[in-house]
């Protein structure tokens, strides 16, 4: 069955004059609850059969700029009566979806918006929606996969109801974060979402493609709601360019890519409903062929799939801190210098995923995964399996992580099966089980497959699928016991021959306390990957492995006529050696730079040092590392091979080698790029976009001045004249509010204040920053930030 959502309600409030700049938009649910009413009654007449809540920035975090935080209940209340009152033409009543829209800030440590602040903000929204009588929770023009959980895991926690997901996409197909549809599909699947899916942004020619790659990567139904096109200020009005008749040609093109719920956003009118309604006349949903599930794990921004038909995964084990003395007492010091550099020395020597172990005594080790996960998280795009015996540290590290984790691991104890099951339920999280009871290991193949019957039911039983496991074929040292090998080989193919679920095992236990070791574990490692191994938790470093890999793949039909492994041959992975030592070789400046773009803080202070102390003066430094690492990572993100994290990451770097070389050069500290003002214009509440390019552009050196959102255009005039501004930066996310920019020019230009005029956000074009006079127009923060540099360069 096609369902059909209703369109936009601001397009519709503004059109008939009721929305009023600065004010709150969903205080109409209070103040002229008819209204409201009478605008969802014109979308059920033109065929919607379900209404969405006037309630998109009803949350209290959103409703804090008004003032209005403690009427959450009351607004959300009101907003669900008004959108109940509709009449259907058959009587029946009509559905609600409950709306709640993002924050507008980024959860930690992209901004400064906590997870569980985040969590609270939509728990209490949502719990309000449901109280009031809505059908649905919908969760709608997200750009952040991390902020989506927090507000998924809320609204499964508040209610009952079938819950919603819809991000928003950019051009490129990926959100403002760098989440492709795929990626997002996966996570919020496995978290329970109920119906997956994209609305504003685009129009809806641009999200057909979006929407068959959310089907080709889950069976939960998807829905839909996109612009009318995108918006254009033609005579100082805002317009949509697509025609109802135009937007509805594309309706039957968005069923057949997968969507049974199909409505529109911004710019979209009952009449564009109505369009929909008909173009969908005896259109029936195509009969997709079901979905193999197989073991799939995602970062913030890529998926990685383990599976016999795919080249095996590799599983780095080095953030581990058993028996490494001195890892440990850097993570027990409150250092993650090693373990974030653990994580990426793993990843350039082949590592997909990467094991996390926070398991050093004394310590708060929910705390210490937490953190560990975060950074890691934020610095690379290879998934993680959470390692820990500790269900609250298990909690903390999943609840943290912006994706679907692996657990490592789940056996078939008791408090395991209890804890450990509910867990990966609840987060999304994909299982490594491993064939241990309370009476200990199960020394033959077919009693480790029993075990193996037990985990897997269990799991099952608590709601976990094919897809969500991955098999350890537990590995015995051949010097305790003869059969050893064979028991785990044995184990593999039954484990292939029974389930087909990929297996996984860590090595190294086959050789201990025998001589010549790697070459024990290499020969090993060949034996498996023939039996069924497809997942091996490996020292990445380990060049006699990776060869054993590489010849075996090609060996196995994984490398057809063994391509990768004449391309690699003489490539093969970086010995542990050389990659912690990779600044040691560089020069200060070259060192100096590589940290920066690769988020390196904690070791910015030292090399910064070691910069000075080769000589250097502060502006070299700064010019030829710091400037020139963020005009590196500037094209990186341009060309989308790193994304918004990996960004801001570098930035902070770059923050911290300014910190230090004021503190070696305190004169330096009263000298800045110049000094740039900034702010989101009058009557536009969104600051976002805003504060991602004020975050970029006082870690780069620059003097900001953040006068906030909803700024007159008196107050940022004076702010530029009283503090001799050197650039003017204007967001605007409303196409109403865009002709704020205009007035804020034209103040300039009547005061004779030179200050360079930068304009950015959603709605804004180069087309509409030329008409409005302004000098530059940046379409996103990192070129907003390479924009002010050419600015003070070239005075």
């Amino acid at each position: 069955m096609i369902h059909i959502f209703d369109g936009a309600m601001g397009t519709m409030f503004q059109q008939l004059g009721l929305l009023q700049p600065g004010a709150c938009p969903e205080m109409l649910c209070l103040t002229n609850p008819a209204e409201v009413t009478k605008v969802h009654q014109r979308y059920a007449d033109a065929g919607a059969n379900i209404i969405e809540t006037f309630t998109f920035g009803a949350s209290a975090l959103k409703l804090e700029h008004y003032g209005l935080q403690d009427r959450v209940v009351e607004l959300n209340t009101a907003a669900v009566k008004a959108a109940k009152a509709v009449k259907t033409a058959d009587g029946k009543p009509i559905k609600v979806a409950g709306g709640m829209g993002p924050s507008g800030r980024f959860v930690k440590p992209l901004g400064d918006l906590d997870f569980e602040e985040a969590y609270q903000n939509y728990f209490q929204q949502a719990g309000a929606l449901e109280a009031a009588g809505a059908d649905y929770i919908l969760i709608e023009t997200f750009i952040d996969i991390q902020e989506m959980r927090a507000a998924l895991l809320a609204a499964k926690d508040a209610t009952s109801l079938p819950v919603i997901c819809q991000l928003s996409y950019s051009e490129d197909g990926r959100t403002v974060t760098g989440t492709d549809p795929q990626t997002a599909a996966i996570t919020l699947d496995a978290m329970g979402a109920d119906i997956i899916g994209i609305n504003c942004s685009l129009g809806p020619e641009q999200l057909v493609p979006i929407v068959k790659a959310i089907s080709e990567n889950t069976t939960k139904p998807i829905s839909v709601q996109p612009n009318a096109g995108m918006p254009q200020l033609i005579d100082g009005k805002t317009v949509f360019p697509m025609s109802p008749a135009d937007f509805g040609t594309w309706a039957p093109k968005l069923v057949q890519a997968g969507a049974t719920y199909v409505g529109g956003c911004c710019g979209t009118t009952p009449e564009h409903i109505a369009a929909i309604k008909s173009a969908l006349q005896g259109v029936e949903p195509p009969k997709f062929a079901p979905l193999r599930r197989r073991l799939m794990l995602t970062s913030r921004s890529k998926t990685v799939t383990v599976d016999k038909e795919l080249p095996t995964v590799l599983i780095g084990e080095r953030i581990n801190p058993t028996g490494r003395k001195k890892l440990a007492a850097e993570i027990k010091d409150g250092s993650f210098a090693s373990v974030k550099r653990e994580a990426l020395d793993q990843v350039k020597a082949g590592a997909k995923l990467l094991d996390v172990n926070m398991g050093v005594g004394g310590i708060d080790q929910a705390a210490a995964m937490k953190r560990a996960v975060t950074e890691i998280a934020q610095l690379t795009d290879a998934p993680l399996a959470i390692d820990t015996s500790d269900a609250t540290a298990l909690e903390a590290g999943l609840r943290a992580y912006p994706g679907r984790a692996l657990i490592n691991s789940v056996s078939a104890e008791v408090e395991r099966l209890e804890k450990f099951i509910p867990l990966a339920k609840k987060y999304g999280a994909a299982i490594l089980c491993l064939p241990l009871t309370d009476d200990g290991i199960p020394k033959t193949a077919p009693e480790r497959l029993a075990v193996m019957d037990k985990i897997i039911s269990t799991a099952k039983a608590a709601g976990l699928k094919d897809g969500d496991f991955l098999l350890d074929g537990l590995v015995m040292t051949v010097a305790a016991d003869a059969d050893a090998c064979n028991h785990t080989l044995e184990t593999l193919r039954l484990y292939r021959e029974k389930y087909g679920y990929p297996a996984t095992m860590g090595l190294s236990n086959i050789s201990f306390g025998l001589p010549n070791r790697p070459l024990i574990n290499s020969t090993f490692f060949t034996m498996c990957l023939a039996a069924g191994l497809d997942a091996p938790i490996m020292n990445p470093y380990d060049e006699s492995m990776q060869n054993a890999l590489m010849a075996s793949m090609a060996l196995l039909g994984k490398d057809p006529n063994g391509r990768d492994f004449s391309r690699n041959e003489k490539n093969l992975a970086v010995p542990k050696k050389a990659a912690v030592a990779k600044h040691v070789e560089l020069t200060p400046l070259d060192a100096l730079k590589a940290a920066v773009i690769e988020g390196e803080a904690d070791e910015i202070g030292t090399l910064v040092e070691n910069a000075i102390n080769a000589g250097l003066e502060p502006n070299e430094i700064t010019e030829k590392a710091l400037t020139a690492a963020m005009n590196e990572i500037g094209v990186d993100f341009g060309a989308g091979r790193v994304f918004l994290p990996q960004v801001l990451l570098s930035a902070e770097a770059m923050r911290s080698a300014f910190i230090k070389l004021k503190e070696k050069f305190p004169a330096a500290s009263e000298s800045t790029k110049g000094t740039v003002v900034l702010a989101t214009v009058k009557g536009d509440v969104h600051d976002l976009g805003k504060n991602i390019v004020g975050a970029l552009l006082e870690n780069s050196g620059f003097n900001l001045i953040d006068l906030g959102k909803d700024v007159p255009a008196e107050d940022i005039v004076a702010a530029a004249r009283d503090n001799k501004a050197a650039i003017v930066g204007l967001c605007a996310l409303m196409t109403t509010t865009m002709t704020e920019i205009d007035e804020v020019i034209r103040q300039l230009k009547e005061q004779n204040i030179n200050a360079k005029v930068m304009v950015g956000g959603a709605a804004l074009t180069q087309e509409y920053a030329d008409e409005a006079g302004a000098d530059y127009y940046a379409s996103d923060g990192v070129v907003a930030l390479n924009i002010a540099n050419e600015i003070i360069g070239g005075n």
